[in-house]
C-alpha cells in the first residue's frame, strides 16, 4: 500500500459533537445487540474523545429530524414559487413589466442564493449546522415578509428583497442533505433523500396553488407572500429544540475520525472528482429546464388559453399547474429512487443511468407539450405532467451520488459548489434568457402586450429547454463511466486508507473498508454494520 496522507487523524479538533438527547423510552441504536462504544486511547481521557462512536441517536429523533428538514424544504420551495403563481398581477402592479424584467425577480433571488451557498458550505463543514440553518431560515422569513410591503414605484426594491431571501435559503439547502447523510446509510439514505426531495415538487406546487388562491381570496397578491414567514419561525423553533446534530461521518462507521483540511485542498479535491463535476453539469441542465418551466409555465399556459379563445384565470391555471407539479414530483422522485435502488442490484452504475434516462425521455413529452399548447389545453397538461415526471427522476438520485463520492468533511462545500454552478448556469439565467428571446420576438408586433403576440413568442422561446435536456442526459451518461471508482476512493479515504487502491480493479478485497460488509451490495437485507445507522 502506498503512503497517502488522508484528511483525518486520530483526534478531531474541528468537529463539534452534540450531546445525545433521548428519553428512557426511546431505544438507542445498537450494533450486534449492544450499544457501541470506543475505548479511549492511551493518554486520552474519555471526555475528550471526539469520534463517531461517542454518540447514540435514537431512531425516533433521527426520523423527527428528517421530518423537520422535510417541512422546512417544503416551505423553501413553496416560497420560491409563490411569485410565479401571481406573476401576471406582479407585472401589472409594477407598471406592466415585460417578461425579461419579470424574469429578473427570479434571477436576482437565484444569484444571491448561489453566491452565498459556498459561504454556508464552508461554515457547514466546520460549525454546528442546525444553528446555521436556524439563523438562515429566520432571515428568509423576515425578508419574504418585508418584500410584500414594497410600493408599486419601487420595483428594484422588491427585486433586492427577493434577492435577500436567497441568503436565508442558501443556509438550509447546502446543509440539510449532509445531516441526512450522517444519520442514514446505504438504502436508508436513498429512501431518506427521496422523502426529503418530495418537498421540491410538493412545495413548488403549493407555491402556485396557495399564492394564486390566497391572492384572489384576499384581493391583493401581497398576501401570497405573507403565508410562509410565520411557518418559517415555527421551523426555527423546531430545529433548535427538536432536531439533532449528528457528528460528521457518523453513518460511515465507528472507525472514522474526522479532521478538516483547508479550503484550497477541498476545492482541488472536488475539481478532480469526475463524477462530482459531470453530475454537477448534468444537474445544471436540470436546473435550467425546471427554472424556466416553474417560473414561466403558469404565465405561458394562461396566454395559451387566451390564444385558443378559451381563457382561464391565472389562479385557475396556477392551481392546475400546481397539482400537476405535485403529482409529477411525487411519482418522479419515488420512481427515480426506487428504480436506481433496484437497478443497482445488477448494475453499480444505475444512479447516473437513471438520471440520464429521466432527462432523455423528458424531451419528447416536453417538445410535443409545447407544440400542442397552440391547439389543445388538456393534451398539453398531460404531456407537461409526463415530462415533469421524467425530469423529477433525478432529484434524490443526484444528491445520493454527491454524498457517496465525496468524503463527509467536504459534503457541505460540495453541496454549495453544486448549487453555485447549477444555479449560475441554470435557473438563474433561464427565465431571463427565455424572457429576452420572447420579448425580442414580441417586439416585432405593433402591440406586443396582446396575448395573441405573447403566446407564440413564449412558445418559440421555450423550445430551448428541450435541447438543454439532451445535453443533461449526455453529462449523466458520462458520470456512469467514473462513478464506481470515485465511490471506492471516497470510502477508502473516509476510513484512512489509500484511495489509489481504487485504481486496482482486479483486487476486489482491497476495495473493502475495515469493519464493514461489501460496500456495493444494495440488497435490502444486507444492511451496514456501522454502529449508529438508521437501518
Amino acid at each position: 500500500m502506498s503512503i497517502y496522507q488522508t484528511p483525518f487523524d486520530d483526534t478531531v479538533q474541528l468537529i463539534e459533537v452534540m450531546p445525545s438527547e433521548f428519553s428512557d423510552d426511546l431505544e438507542p441504536i445498537y450494533r450486534n445487540g449492544r450499544e457501541e462504544t470506543s475505548p479511549a486511547r492511551p493518554g486520552e481521557s474519555p471526555g475528550n474523545q471526539n469520534s463517531t462512536s461517542t454518540m447514540a441517536i435514537s431512531k425516533t429523533r433521527a426520523y423527527l429530524t428528517l421530518g423537520i428538514l422535510l417541512f422546512v424544504n417544503l416551505l423553501n420551495y413553496m416560497d420560491r414559487y409563490t411569485v410565479s403563481g401571481v406573476l401576471i398581477k406582479i407585472k401589472e402592479y409594477y407598471n406592466d413589466l415585460g417578461n425579461s424584467e419579470a424574469g429578473l425577480i427570479q434571477t436576482a433571488f437565484i444569484c444571491s442564493y448561489m453566491v452565498f451557498s459556498p459561504v454556508f458550505g464552508v461554515l457547514g463543514d466546520r460549525y454546528t449546522r442546525k444553528y446555521l440553518m436556524a439563523g438562515g431560515i429566520l432571515l428568509w422569513a423576515l425578508f419574504t415578509l418585508a418584500s410584500s410591503f414594497v410600493p408599486g414605484d419601487y420595483f428594484f426594491g422588491f427585486v433586492l428583497l427577493r434577492a435577500m431571501v436567497g441568503i436565508g435559503e442558501a443556509s438550509y439547502s447546502t446543509i440539510a442533505p449532509t445531516i441526512i447523510a450522517d444519520l442514514f446509510a446505504k438504502d436508508r439514505r436513498t429512501q431518506a433523500l427521496m422523502i426529503f426531495y418530495f418537498a421540491i415538487p410538493v412545495g413548488s406546487g403549493l407555491g402556485y396553488i396557495v399564492g394564486a388562491n390566497v391572492a384572489d381570496l384576499l384581493g391583493k397578491w401581497q398576501w401570497a407572500l405573507r403565508v410562509t414567514p410565520g411557518l418559517g419561525v415555527i421551523c426555527v423553533v423546531l430545529i433548535l429544540l427538536v432536531a439533532v446534530e449528528p457528528p460528521r461521518g457518523m453513518s460511515e462507521g465507528h472507525d472514522v475520525h474526522l479532521s478538516n483540511t483547508d479550503i484550497k485542498t477541498d476545492l482541488k479535491a472536488l475539481s478532480t472528482n469526475k463524477s462530482f463535476v459531470l453530475s454537477t453539469f448534468g444537474f445544471t441542465c436540470v436546473a435550467f429546464v425546471t427554472g424556466a418551466l416553474a417560473f414561466l409555465a403558469p404565465t405561458f399556459m394562461t396566454y395559451s388559453t387566451q390564444f385558443q379563445g378559451k381563457p382561464m384565470s391565472e389562479a385557475s391555471v396556477s392551481l392546475i399547474f400546481g397539482i400537476i407539479t405535485v403529482a409529477a414530483g411525487f411519482i418522479g422522485v419515488a420512481l427515480g429512487a426506487q428504480m436506481s435502488r433496484r437497478w443497482k442490484r445488477t448494475n453499480p452504475r444505475a444512479d447516473p443511468l437513471t438520471c440520464a434516462f429521466g432527462l432523455i425521455t423528458c424531451v419528447p413529452f416536453l417538445f410535443f407539450g409545447i407544440v400542442m399548447s397552440r391547439f389543445n389545453t388538456i393534451i398539453t397538461w398531460i404531456l407537461i405532467f409526463l415530462g415533469e415526471t421524467m425530469l423529477c427522476l433525478n432529484w434524490a438520485v443526484t444528491a445520493d451520488i454527491l454524498l457517496y463520492v465525496i468524503i463527509p468533511t467536504r459534503r457541505s462545500l460540495a453541496e454549495s459548489v453544486q448549487i453555485l454552478i447549477s444555479h449560475a448556469l441554470g435557473d438563474a439565467i433561464s427565465p431571463y434568457i427565455i424572457g429576452q428571446i420572447s420579448d425580442s420576438l414580441a417586439s416585432k408586433s405593433v402591440d406586443p402586450a396582446r396575448p395573441a403576440v405573447q403566446f407564440p413568442a413564449l412558445q418559440t422561446s421555450l423550445y430551448l429547454t428541450t435541447f438543454v435536456c439532451v445535453f443533461g442526459g449526455a453529462f449523466y451518461l458520462a458520470v456512469a463511466l467514473f462513478v464506481e471508482k470515485d465511490k471506492k476512493k471516497a470510502e477508502l479515504t473516509t476510513h484512512g486508507l489509500d484511495p489509489n487502491l481504487a485504481d486496482d480493479d482486479d483486487d476486489d478485497e482491497a476495495m473493502l473498508v475495515p469493519d464493514s460488509r461489501a460496500n456495493y451490495d444494495t440488497d435490502e437485507d444486507m444492511l451496514s454494520e456501522a454502529p449508529y445507522l438508521i437501518n
